[in-house]
This record gives C-alpha cells, sequence and structure tokens, in this order.
C-alpha cells in the first residue's frame, strides 16, 4: 500500500504544479502578489518533502549494511577480497562547494560501514568525514555525538538541518546515500543480494520513488541539484517487487549506476 501511495502522491503533485505557476502572467502584476505566490508554492513543497522525509525514514537500512547481531555477515573467506570500488578518502580535497561536501560526507559513510564489513581499517574514512563536517560547520550535527552516527542520524538530522535552513543538503546527503548504497550493491550483486527478501528488495525501489520525487520538487528552487537529479535519473530503471527482479535489474543497469555514481561523486 505504501509503495502505490507514493505514486498517487507524486501524480497528485505533478498535477498540482501542471495547474500552477502560469508563464503568461500579466506584466502588469504587481512583485509582492508574485512574492506570495512563490511563498505559497515553497511552503507546498516543504510540507511534501517532509512526508517524504518522514517516510524514508521509517525504512531500515539496505539489509547488506545492518549491523545487528543477526545482521549480514561475511566468512572469512569472503572478507579476503577486499572491495576495489570504494572511494578514495584523497576525494576531500577535491570537494569545494557546500553541495559536494554534504554529499561526500554521506558516501564515505557508507563506504565506511562497508570497509567494516570486511574487517578493513576505517580511520582513514573517519579522519575523512571528520575534516568534511568541520569544513560545513553545520549546526545541525551538534547532537551526533561521532561521524560514525550520521549514518544513523534519520529523522533527527532532518529535522536539525530544517531548523538550520538546510533542508536542500540533507537531501544531498540522501542523494549521495542512496546512490552511494545501489553502486556498492552492483558491484557485488551475487554476495549482497543473499541478505535481501521480496520485501527489502521492494524497498530499494522505494526509496528511489521518495528520493526522486523530493528532487524534481527541489530542483525547481535550487540549481545544485542537477547532478542528483541526473543520478537518480539512472536509477529509474530499478523497479523491482521481488529480490530476482532486483538482481536482474542491477545486472542490466550496472554501468549505468556507476556513471551516476561517478557523476554524483567527482
Amino acid at each position: 500500500m505504501k509503495k502505490l501511495s507514493i505514486f498517487a502522491v507524486t501524480i497528485a503533485a505533478l498535477a498540482f504544479t501542471a495547474c500552477g505557476g502560469n508563464k503568461n502572467q500579466q506584466a502588469t502584476e504587481q512583485t509582492e502578489e508574485k512574492s506570495f505566490e512563490q511563498e505559497q508554492v515553497e511552503a507546498k513543497v516543504k510540507m511534501e518533502i517532509d512526508s517524504l522525509s518522514a517516510e524514508i525514514g521509517k525504512l531500515k537500512k539496505l539489509p547488506f549494511l545492518q549491523t545487528t547481531d543477526n545482521g549480514f555477515k561475511l566468512t572469512d573467506q569472503e572478507k579476503q577480497a577486499k572491495p576495489d570500488y570504494l572511494l578514495d578518502v584523497a576525494a576531500v580535497e577535491n570537494a569545494t562547494t557546500l553541495a559536494e561536501k554534504y554529499r561526500l560526507v554521506s558516501a564515505l559513510s557508507v563506504d565506511k560501514s562497508i570497509a567494516a564489513l570486511y574487517d578493513m581499517p576505517v580511520d582513514d574514512y573517519q579522519n575523512a568525514i571528520a575534516k568534511l563536517l568541520a569544513d560545513i560547520n553545520d549546526p545541525s550535527f551538534k547532537d551526533i555525538q561521532d561521524a560514525a552516527n550520521i549514518y544513523d542520524a534519520g529523522q533527527k538530522l532532518y529535522d536539525g538541518m530544517n531548523q538550520n535552513g538546510r533542508i536542500n543538503y540533507f537531501w544531498q546527503m540522501t542523494g549521495a546515500t542512496i546512490v552511494e548504497e545501489i553502486f556498492a550493491m552492483s558491484q557485488n550483486i551475487d554476495k549482497f543480494i543473499t541478505a535481501f527478501d521480496d520485501e527489502s528488495a521492494s524497498n530499494v525501489t522505494y526509496r528511489v520513488v521518495l528520493l526522486s520525487d523530493a528532487v524534481k520538487r527541489l530542483s525547481e528552487y535550487d540549481p545544485e541539484f542537477e547532478p542528483v537529479a541526473k543520478a537518480v535519473d539512472a536509477l529509474s530503471p530499478l523497479n523491482a517487487m521481488s529480490v530476482n527482479e532486483l538482481k536482474s535489474q542491477l545486472l542490466e543497469a550496472k554501468e549505468k549506476i556507476a556513471e551516476a555514481r561517478a557523476a554524483l561523486l567527482k
């Protein structure tokens, strides 16, 4: 029911957009009236992305990244084949804009979790994330004890960034997280897919739908969303409702997913 309802919300929102924002407004329309109309649109979009964030917050981590006692594990033999697709922490030196730095915080947090799966050292990831956080200087992170908690922050982080006027950057981070997770899956499909059942596989689709919906809305107001929008568009072939469908779609879209990740995390 959740998936059906979000598709319905998306269609309804698009219909709202089509009905509003007439480009042929009278030249004599007063500036203050335009400002008021813009404020109303932004308020509506804000309400909608709040709802989308709440939906994403209800979803569990992807199964291969869950760290509970009964979570996903690699055998000692599997740990010997270290992943060669994780981001180089030196990427932080090339990040210049706030959007790039926020995206790297999320992506490196995902890669840090994957490195830990393989018993790889994580200090370099921790230090790189800490450097990015110092550069970003976002008061929204004040209640997070260390960088390791960023990946689990969820609604608490959203609320903080909302209060501090940085809600757009929350979605930059969310986009980078989802793209990096799906990229990692596509690089080790046979192993990571074993952690999924049909419900968790369909939730990958649901994540992409929620993210796509939020990014479409915010792209109208923030040009920095263009890289995220392009990356999310590359994930659009993922509409699996079962493990078998997800595996097949990851194989088919592997190249596009890699391109999306490269474009998002230069």
